[in-house]
Order: C-alpha cells, then sequence, then structure tokens
C-alpha cells in the first residue's frame, strides 16, 4: 500500500504529534474546518504549555508543514525497486518492538500503526518536526521519554534515515532526506520555510497544499506584523511609472499590476493653483480659541470675524483648509469617551455623511464664510475620506453590502456583548469586547439589521500600519457601486471647495487595495484575516480595471474644473500620484522628516532626482513642517534658526507649502481630530510671530516668484578647497525678470564657499528622450554676465530679504567664480531684487565693500564718488 499526499492541511485528530494533543482535540465536539478548529484548540495548547507564541497561526502553520513533508514523504513511496515503498518493510524490521512501542505511545499514529510504510512514514515525518528549531514551542506538548528510551528511539530514526539516504523525491531530483531538512535549513522562522516550501518544493506538492504553504505563511505575516501607528519608515518619493511598474506589485504571488500608460498624465494647473499657500485649521479647536480671542462665544461659521480672514490675507495665505466640517458618527464620540476622554467629540476622520455639521451652522454657515472668504482671494479646502465612513455612517445604515465583511467573525474568539452604538432604530452596531478592556484590537465590528435579524461582520478602517481605526468602515473598492458613489461624492465635494484635500490616498491605490484587503497568496499579512479572503490578480483585475483615482481626476477635470485634487500619499508613491495618475499635489513627506534630522543631503539628492527625471513633478509637492498626523512643528524644530531656516525653504520651494495649525503662533499642543478644544491654555508667542512677520510672510506674499520649476536650479556650495558642503541647500529661481536666490545651512556649524553650477535638469519635452542640461549660476539667473561678454563695469546688486542689506557683486567674479556665501548655524538666506548696475563708481564701491552689505546703496555710493584727496 502507498501512502497517499495529503491534498490540504489535516485535522487537528490527524496531527502526527503527541497523544497529548488527543485530549485537547476530543474534549469538544468538532465544528468548522481545519484552520478553525486550530484556532479553537490554540489557546488551550498554549495555556498547557504555557507557551505565548503558539497562536492559531503557529499551529495552522505546523499542521500545513507537516502535510506537506507528508506530501514529500509520498513523492518517494512509489513502487520502482529502491523507493520507500520497498524499503519500509526492513526499516520497520530494523527498529526494535520495544521502542517501536515506545514510538506508538510517543506519536498519535492512530490507524497508520498497521502498515510499516504508513509508520516509517510517520516516523520520519515527526523526527524531522521534532528537530525543527522553529517548532520550539511545541517541545512541552511532546511526551518525553527516558533518557534511555530516548537514546534508542533517536537511534532508530537514524538507522532509519540512513536506509532512505539515497532514495530522490519525485519531481525534485533530490533525496528524501535533504528535501526533509531542507525547510529548517532555509529559515529560522516557521512562515520562511513555509514560504520556501511553496516557492522551492512545488514542483513535488500537490496544488492543494501548495496553496495552503502559501496561506499558513500569510497567517503568520498577519499575526507578526508590528503596527505602531504612523506610515511606516519615510523614503524619498519614487519617481518613474510608479510602484511596481513592470513586475509583479505585491510577491510572488502573482499580485495586480498597475495598468497605466507609461506617459505622463500631469493634470493642467489653473492659473490660481500654482501660488496657493495653505494653512490648516481644526475647525472646532479654532472657533474655541477665536472666542477666548474676542470675548464672546463663536460656534458657527458664519461667525468667524472678518478681521481673522483679513489676518490670514494679509500674512499671505491664500488658502484655508478647515478640518472636520462635515457630520460626524456619534459612535466614534461614545468610543473615545469610552476609552478614557470623557471631553473627546467624534473624529473628523469617521464621518455621518458629507453635509456641514448642523453644530457648526449647517450649509448656510458655510455658505456665508465661503462668500466672505472669497471677497478676500481666501479659498477654503475641505477633507475627503474615500477610504472609510464612521461605523455609524449613512451608507452603514443604508448599503451595508458596500463595506469589506464576512458572515461570521474572522477569529472565533471574538466576542461583542457591549453596548449598541448606532442611534439609528433599524440598525445595530456593536465594537469587540477587547476594545474594552485593552485586551485585543478586533478587525471587524458587529452589525446587525433588527429588521431582518442579518447579521454581518464588518471590517474597520485599516492601513496595515495601524492598528484598526475602531470607528470606521471599510469601503470595498471591487463593488463598482462602491467607487461611484465615492466618485459622485467627490464630485459634490468639488462643487462646493476649490481644494479638495484626499486622506490616506494611498490606500486606494490598486495594488494597496488588493494588498490590504484581497491579497493574492504569498501576499498578505498587512491586514489580520485577509489572507483566507484573497483574491487572484485576474479576477482583482477584473473587477478594478482601472486605477480609481484617475477615474476621479478624469471626472472631476470634466465635471468640476476649477478644482484642485490634494493628496495625502507615502509608501514611495509620490511621484506615481502626480505624473501618472495626474493628482494637482502630493503630500512630500521627506520635506519634514528629512529636513528635521538635518539629511540635508538625502533632501538636495530627491531634488537632484527630480529635475534629472521630470521636472514638473518638484512643483506640485506639498511642503509641510508638520500636519495633523504629526508632532506640532516647535516639537520638531523648535523656534529658533533652525525652525525659520526650514520654514524659509518651505515658503521659497515649488510646490505647495502648508502651514499647520498653531504653527504660526508657536503652539504646543497637537489637536486630535477628536478634539473640540485645545486643551491647554496657550497664549500667541508673539516675539516668534513678529519673527514670522520679518522673514516669512513677505516671502509667501512673493509667492509667484517661487513657485515655478521652469527657471528652478539647485546648486552645491563648493568649499575653498572644492569638496561640496552637503548641510547646505541651494537654488534659484526666476518669474520673468524677477530673481530669486536662497541658500539654507542645515546644520549648526558655521560654514561658507561658492555657487557656481546648477545640478543637471531635463530640458525635454514630456515624455522624450532626457536631455539634460547644467547652468552657470549666471545662466540660471538670467544675468548677463556671460563670461564671453560680460563688461568689466557691470556690477550686480542684490537685497537679502531678512534685513534689507544690499550686496554687490562684479559681473566678472559672478561669470568666472560665481557667488561667495557665509552662513552661521541654521541661517537661511534669501536675495531679491537683483539689479543690473553699470560705471566705474558701482565696481568701485563692490571693491571697497569687500562682499560687505549695506542698508542704502544710494547712500554708500555717494562716499566712493567724491574726489580723494
Amino acid at each position: 500500500m502507498t501512502i497517499q499526499a495529503p491534498q490540504a492541511i489535516p485535522h487537528p485528530e490527524d496531527l502526527l504529534i503527541s497523544t497529548d494533543f488527543a485530549p485537547a482535540v476530543s474534549d469538544t465536539p468538532p465544528k468548522g474546518d481545519a484552520r478553525s478548529r486550530l484556532r479553537d484548540l490554540s489557546p488551550r495548547l498554549a495555556a498547557r504549555a504555557r507557551a505565548r507564541d503558539l497562536s492559531p497561526a503557529t499551529l495552522i502553520g505546523v499542521a500545513t508543514l507537516q502535510a506537506c513533508l507528508q506530501g514529500l514523504v509520498a513523492c518517494a513511496m512509489g513502487g520502482a525497486e529502491g523507493s520507500l515503498q520497498a524499503a519500509a518493510g526492513a526499516i520497520d524490521d530494523d527498529i526494535d518492538p520495544d521502542v517501536l512501542a515506545a514510538l506508538g505511545q510517543d506519536f498519535q499514529l492512530g490507524e497508520l500503526g498497521a502498515d510499516p510504510a504508513h509508520r516509517v512514514a510517520a516516523i520520519l515525518v515527526i523526527a524531522t518536526l521534532r528537530d525543527n528549531p522553529a517548532l520550539a514551542s511545541l517541545a512541552p506538548l511532546w511526551a518525553e521519554p527516558s533518557p534511555d528510551m530516548a537514546a534508542r528511539r533517536a537511534a532508530a530514526v537514524q538507522r532509519a534515515l540512513r536506509r532512505v539516504g539515497g532514495m530522490r523525491v519525485d519531481g525534485l531530483d533530490v533525496t528524501l532526506v535533504d528535501v526533509l531538512r531542507a525547510p529548517a535549513a532555509a529559515g529560522r522562522t516557521l512562515g520562511e520555510q513555509l514560504r520556501f516550501v511553496a516557492h522551492r518544493l512545488a514542483p513535488a506538492l500537490p496544488q492543494g497544499l501548495h496553496q495552503a504553504a502559501l496561506l499558513a505563511s500569510d497567517l503568520l505575516a498577519e499575526e507578526q506584523t508590528t503596527r505602531i501607528g504612523g506610515t511606516g519608515p519615510v523614503q524619498a518619493p519614487r519617481l518613474g511609472l510608479g510602484p511596481g511598474a513592470g513586475r509583479s506589485a505585491g510577491g510572488p504571488g502573482g499580485a495586480v499590476q498597475d495598468v497605466v500608460s507609461p506617459r505622463a498624465a500631469f493634470s493642467d494647473d489653473r492659473a490660481w493653483m500654482p501660488d496657493v499657500v495653505m494653512i490648516a485649521k481644526q475647525t472646532l479647536v479654532w472657533l474655541d480659541q477665536l472666542s477666548k480671542a474676542h470675548g464672546h462665544a463663536i460656534t458657527r461659521l458664519d461667525q468667524v470675524p472678518d478681521s481673522e480672514l483679513d489676518l490670514l490675507v494679509s500674512r499671505g495665505f491664500n488658502c484655508l483648509w478647515l478640518i472636520g466640517l462635515w457630520e460626524r458618527g456619534r459612535a466614534s464620540q461614545r468610543i473615545k469617551q469610552a476609552a478614557g476622554n470623557p471631553q473627546a467629540e467624534a473624529s473628523a476622520y469617521a464621518l455621518y455623511d458629507y453635509v456641514i455639521a448642523d453644530r457648526l451652522g449647517g450649509e448656510d454657515a458655510w455658505l456665508d464664510l465661503s462668500r466672505r472668504a472669497g471677497q478676500r482671494g481666501l479659498r477654503l479646502a475641505s477633507d475627503m475620506v474615500p477610504n472609510h465612513t464612521g461605523i455609524d455612517g449613512r451608507w452603514v445604515i443604508e448599503h451595508p453590502e458596500w463595506f469589506v465583511q464576512l458572515n461570521e467573525p474572522p477569529y472565533p474568539s471574538y466576542r461583542f456583548t457591549g453596548p449598541d452604538l448606532c442611534d439609528h432604530p433599524d440598525v445595530s452596531v456593536f465594537l469587540e469586547d477587547g476594545y474594552a478592556d485593552r485586551s485585543d484590537a478586533a478587525v471587524v465590528f458587529k452589525r446587525v439589521d433588527q429588521r431582518s435579524g442579518e447579521v454581518r461582520y464588518l471590517y474597520h478602517g485599516n492601513d496595515g500600519t495601524h492598528m484598526p481605526w475602531n470607528d470606521t468602515d471599510q469601503l470595498d473598492y471591487l463593488n463598482p457601486e462602491v467607487r461611484e458613489a465615492v466618485i459622485g461624492t467627490i464630485l459634490d465635494v468639488a462643487r462646493r471647495f476649490p481644494v479638495i484635500r484626499f486622506d490616506a490616498a494611498m490606500t486606494l491605490a490598486r495594488r494597496h487595495i488588493q494588498r490590504l484587503w484581497h491579497p493574492v497568496p504569498g501576499s498578505a499579512g498587512a491586514v489580520p484575516s485577509r489572507a483566507e479572503h484573497g483574491v487572484s490578480a485576474q479576477d482583482f483585475a477584473a473587477s478594478m480595471p482601472r486605477e480609481f483615482w484617475r477615474e476621479v481626476v478624469q471626472r472631476v477635470a470634466a465635471e468640476a474644473p476649477d478644482t484642485l485634487l490634494l493628496a495625502e500619499a507615502f509608501w514611495m508613491m509620490e511621484g506615481y500620484f502626480v505624473r501618472t495618475l495626474g493628482m494637482h499635489r502630493v503630500y512630500n513627506s521627506a520635506f519634514m522628516h528629512m529636513l528635521r534630522d538635518e539629511n540635508i543631503s538625502g533632501f538636495k539628492d530627491l531634488i537632484r532626482e527630480v529635475l534629472a527625471y521630470s521636472p514638473g513633478i518638484l512643483e506640485r509637492f506639498v511642503h509641510f513642517v508638520n500636519n495633523p498626523d504629526e508632532d506640532t512643528a516647535v516639537a520638531q524644530f523648535g523656534k529658533g534658526d533652525k525652525y525659520f531656516g526650514v520654514t524659509t525653504v518651505m515658503a521659497t520651494l515649488p510646490g505647495l507649502p502648508m502651514f499647520g495649525h498653531g504653527q504660526v503662533e508657536g503652539f504646543e499642543e497637537k489637536y486630535g481630530m477628536e478634539y473640540a478644544r485645545a486643551y491647554r491654555e496657550e497664549q500667541p508667542d508673539l516675539g516668534f510671530v513678529k519673527h514670522h512677520d520679518a522673514v516669512i510672510f513677505p516671502l509667501l506674499r512673493q509667492r509667484h516668484l517661487f513657485s515655478g520649476v521652469a527657471d528652478f536650479a539647485l546648486f552645491d556650495l563648493l568649499r575653498g578647497n572644492g569638496t561640496v558642503d552637503d548641510a547646505v541647500l541651494a537654488y534659484s529661481n526666476r518669474d520673468g525678470d524677477r530673481r530669486s536666490l536662497v541658500v539654507y545651512n542645515g546644520r549648526q556649524q558655521a560654514t561658507a564657499g561658492w555657487l557656481k553650477v546648477s545640478a543637471p535638469v531635463n530640458v525635454a519635452e514630456i515624455d522624450a528622450e532626457p536631455e539634460l542640461e547644467t547652468r552657470s549660476l549666471c545662466v540660471a539667473l538670467g544675468l548677463n554676465a556671460s563670461a564671453e561678454r560680460v563688461g568689466p563695469a557691470i556690477v550686480y546688486a542684490m537685497r537679502r530679504q531678512s534685513d534689507g542689506l544690499w550686496f554687490l557683486r562684479t559681473g566678472p567674479e559672478l561669470a568666472s567664480r560665481g557667488l561667495y556665501i557665509e552662513l552661521q548655524g541654521y541661517q537661511a538666506q534669501v536675495f531679491l531684487e537683483w539689479r543690473e548696475l553699470h560705471g566705474d563708481a558701482w565696481r568701485s564701491l563692490a571693491s571697497k565693500l569687500k562682499g560687505a552689505g549695506v542698508s542704502d546703496l544710494d547712500a554708500a555710493l555717494k562716499p566712493a564718488t567724491r574726489p580723494q584727496p
């Protein structure tokens, strides 16, 4: 009789481990499939073994590895001479009867004990599992014989292995012994071993076991993935076609590829878009702060004083992002208050519906504020949260089929015995009990239709880096009705707000929708329990043939064209979002993190790459020194020269500068999305604000000078010894005849050097073969000072914005050597109002000043023109 290879993981009753497993399985009635039974079994075995890491996925992985090893042994059980089938009798005869009896007691052999082939196969598999370091957590469950019997058993196993040492496995052409030992040699963890089995030993495995090995490795990845919040390590944006372009986007499982044109698809800017300068306000907190500042209650949008709008405009802001305008779900507030914050409001991102909140005055109050802001040239921006709704949102009540869900809990231990969190009479929603005692963070909540009794388990929103957002519900983007409903909502918002900021936009790229919610075997692990509900790449592509965001961009361009679309996107997708998907603007969080960490060299490399590949991307970045998900600007940069240096760069780089709530005032408190008011009684730091008045706001009011990229040039600062100072960021720009030069020293030590030749920039047409060009400083600034034609009497004057001092440099020096700059630690200098001066008197003055600055050029010129005695 030939042992049969299993087609899938065995049931717990068939696990060939120890007799200690038998009572654990038999003390409850069988239910569900093998994975469900193993999940039920896991906590009892873990308690018995006192093994914290004996998780359900570990037990499923062990069972799967065992089944795969059995399948490999079966491949050596053919009928030919020299096969394991032929040798089984001799191997069995070689084992002492008392050792064989001990083996029968140690191992759960069941009916396998009657046949030598089955008995030998079991001995080989169990011996391999027992020697596997990755399965050490199971050791307390194995029966331990006396030392003498353990030695005799080990000797018997070694003799059996020697007998089969030369036997080969069909489909692999390697020996059986090598195959049995290969998983443990290939990986130190069970997950690594299962992936090795699935990818390297697949030719000898039944298809069912190949898929089971991939799934088991995914289940382990789900359990072991660290989720500590945030968006993961900050990396410079990836340029080119996008993530995974031209290759599988999610590993060996055949994940969906990005289906996009290789040609650039930049969206055209309206005339006002390049010069947007945005400031964010947490609406409820802002209104409370305004109430205290003005001495009377300000709770509605139409009560915002005109003077506050005038102040924003006078500082150079022309876009006001109001966070938390929409009607929030009540369940979010109850969850947050139950978690220990009795003052919490519902999260601004756990929405009931896209209508202006009643407590803010509703649509009429918004219309009033929008009208008054528009009269001042101040555009309003709104959030759009397309990834999810609140767990008691209108769509949860009216369209529960639109969400990622299951008909039963994904884990048997889940319980939903807490209070109903939904106010609707026909629908109840229940949070999993682990949230109440902080013992677990369940991935689903329970929805009950009180009319029909129907129960659904809907997934919370999740980006794979956090714990689940337990007050939200994840929309299913494989459903075309969902995509159309969200696009319709976006268009409705676009008709009311000229700027829309899309929260967590990267989660709705096709590759991430599949990775998070519909993973192919071998690519799961981001969201727990989704591995068992994956979709093949082919089926996924059929259900979602195009990128959702490309559809959004095209529909908005056609139906609400005067709308700027701004994406919060990370995961190295920034270039992809603007160049390929066509978003007008995209977050560049590398700016904040790299300049905070003084990685000026890395940030310069990013700019160099953009300029050499597709310069248009640079003017599509959103730069910031804090945002609602990060610590405040003061916490990250302080209030000294470093903050003002980095903020100067933010104000003068191409792209969109975005200021955070409380940044200008120097506030230290970070306002959570559930804040209805500031918890700290902070007053604006008047000196800090005044310094903004002097060095930052004048730059914002001249934003058009810095926003374009056509004449932008990046420079290295060359020290006197010819080496590059990587801590200095230097660049020039132009707007017609107006010129600017910005230099910033990103470290504490002073430095000095020359600016002369720019980094290469691609000057070819979009999508043409790259044509790289470097520019001298004179050419970049459009100065009439090329070495071939400069006259000895040409002098250039430039005014330093921070203190108003004028500096003179001769044309010959600029053309031949460049511009000499001295910088103190963290100092930023911005040179504006460049003038071309002629005559010996100016040249004489430049020589006399020796690089020093003067406050009044004409006054300084007069002594230089007096006759010398």
